[in-house]
């Protein structure tokens, strides 16, 4: 996890009044940083925050190489096949660092095949001076955050956060722009024009869901439920494996729910089998006594990870608020809430610990139809086009909450779920396979594991708690909590107001108002490309997106 930026097309001359817009995503990279302007392409400056988790020594961003001097790379990523890759090509890697391999693919094969090898999570901006072409990408469910804002008259702004480009729009003067994230699975390819300006030849997208990107793995064949629940444990915990990979300490977010207590439970065997030099440390947060709380707390134990409980209060939530709001660069209802409790245990861990790598559960609700509501799904159909649907905009809601609030603190996550040959294979399977089960959701993933020995059994059936609720108590939500907090705050004209204020979107809360003035306030006018929808249970009258609004809710 790092932070990348860079302005095209601007005076460098006067690069040192963006001094202060760059230095807005360093949380993203706390250990070194670098601006860098090269007389290979005029009036272009790349920037670079650095987390340093492999080849602290000669890892550095902008990245070139002796073979391919004419190209530079700035990129936040992990490229899990990179020694494979090296292997197949007879690649002569000149550091110990995974991203080299984009750029000895690059100059090897050009941008597409690059694109078709990686097994990885990535977001990169490549300069091919040489060429006069400049590449951005973007991994395809967008684990990986870039934003780009692009003015009418040629410039180029690219950073991992909005927050590290809002700003220069005016320090830019810029009247005709627009700034939105990068879509993920896509590849944009411009020319470098003359004075450094750049000129947009196409976005085009490189990856659907249900295409297959990399070549397949060995599987055992056939559809039978033994063939295929080992298929889904071994993909699983090969995509663990590989997000191992790191010269800094690994830990594990712990929720006590199926899918963090899967992932922790399978780092934790794999950790042991390798040796590794340290414990894993697992993380839960929440009140005390809290479902969540209580759950992670068997699971630790069972698995032997030496586990950390982050316990808050009400007022810990409310105090960080805001600075929630900011790091999520969203107004989003549940991202919010789901995000206080994450945005607290980062702290935590930063602060209290040497762990730097996360693995965590996120993915699983959208590959797996682990949301409650996928019960209600008229047809296999419906069920099947809703998980392509929610992992499509997974990088604006919990793909967005869990890098935000861990990046924040400096930490870098990863998440098995979304792994490539992961999700490919389980969205293969036949669409009648994979809806819920006897009211149950994500029974197939659970089916998989069942008799294994790796979970309770009462933690592998638990039911579905969303993470902002399963954090505080059964009779008390968050959103309980920050409503009683926010509610005198506003008017009940206050509310009727803002639908007038606020078109897109328009709150239907005063919680929710809360959250868009605080959103304005930073984003000002940004809501419909941040945030296009907010968040909500599909098949449902309810109107707040919590899950213990739906009738089939029955955690305890």
């Amino acid at each position: 996890m790092c932070g990348i930026w860079a302005l095209f097309g601007i005076d460098v001359h006067s690069i040192s009044k963006y001094d202060k817009t760059f230095s807005k995503i360093q949380h993203r990279g706390p250990d070194a940083w670098r601006l860098e302007y090269d007389l290979k392409v005029k009036n272009v400056c790349l920037g670079f925050h650095r987390l340093a988790i492999i080849d602290s020594l000669y890892g550095m961003q902008p990245m070139k190489l002796h073979k391919f001097p004419f190209v530079s790379m700035i990129c936040n990523g992990e490229i899990f096949n990179w020694k494979q890759l090296g292997e197949k090509h007879g690649f002569n890697y000149e550091t110990q660092c995974d991203v080299e391999s984009v750029l000895q693919l690059y100059g090897s094969f050009g941008i597409e095949e690059t694109l078709k090898q990686l097994d990885a999570e990535y977001a990169f901006c490549l300069i091919d001076s040489l060429k006069k072409k400049v590449f951005v990408a973007r991994d395809p469910y967008g684990v990986r955050p870039l934003f780009y804002l692009a003015s009418s008259n040629g410039i180029l702004g690219i950073s991992s956060e909005a927050k590290g480009l809002t700003c220069l729009v005016d320090e830019l003067g810029l009247t005709e722009w627009e700034m939105k994230p990068f879509p993920p699975g896509h590849m944009a390819e411009y020319n470098i024009l003359p004075g450094g300006k750049l000129e947009l030849i196409s976005l085009n997208r490189f990856f659907k869901t249900e295409e297959p990107i990399l070549p397949p793995v060995l599987l055992e064949e056939g559809l039978t439920e033994k063939s295929v629940h080992a298929n889904i444990r071994n993909l699983l915990t090969q995509a663990v494996e590989k997000r191992m990979m790191s010269n800094r300490r690994i830990g594990c977010l712990l929720s006590g729910g199926l899918d963090s207590s899967l992932i922790a439970a399978i780092l934790v065997k794999l950790s042991k089998e390798k040796g590794l030099p340290y414990p894993i440390q697992t993380f839960s947060v929440g009140m005390a006594d809290s479902p969540d709380i209580l759950a992670a707390r068997q699971v630790a134990k069972h698995i032997g990870s030496e586990h950390h409980e982050v316990l808050f209060t009400a007022e810990d939530v409310l105090s960080v608020l805001d600075k929630v709001i900011y790091t999520l660069e969203t107004a989003d209802i549940t991202t919010i809430r789901a995000s206080c409790g994450m945005y607290l245990v980062s702290r935590y861990i930063s602060q209290n610990t040497d762990t730097v790598v996360l693995c965590s559960g996120e993915g699983a609700d959208e590959v797996a139809q682990g949301y409650i509501y996928f019960r209600d799904a008229p047809t296999p159909d419906h069920a099947h086009n809703e998980s392509l649907r929610l992992l499509g905009d997974i990088y604006m809601y919990d793909g967005l909450r869990a890098d935000r609030t861990t990046a924040a603190h400096g930490l870098e996550l990863r998440v098995p779920f979304l792994d490539l040959r992961f999700t490919q294979y389980f969205l293969s399977l036949p669409k009648t396979m994979r809806q819920p089960q006897n009211q149950i959701e994500k029974h197939l993933l659970r089916s998989a594991f069942d008799g294994t020995g790796l979970l309770p059994n009462e933690v592998l059936w638990r039911h579905k708690e969303a993470f902002s609720d399963g954090v505080t108590t059964i009779k008390k939500s968050l959103f309980n909590i920050i409503q009683e907090w926010i509610d005198p705050k506003y008017t009940d004209e206050d509310l009727k107001q803002a639908a007038i204020k606020y078109q897109h979107c328009p709150p239907n809360s005063k919680e929710s108002l809360y959250y868009r003035d605080i959103f304005e306030k930073h984003y000002e006018g940004q809501s419909s490309k941040f945030m296009p929808y907010f968040w909500m249970p599909m098949w449902t009258q309810v109107k707040d997106p919590s899950a213990r609004f739906i009738q089939h809710y029955a955690a305890k």
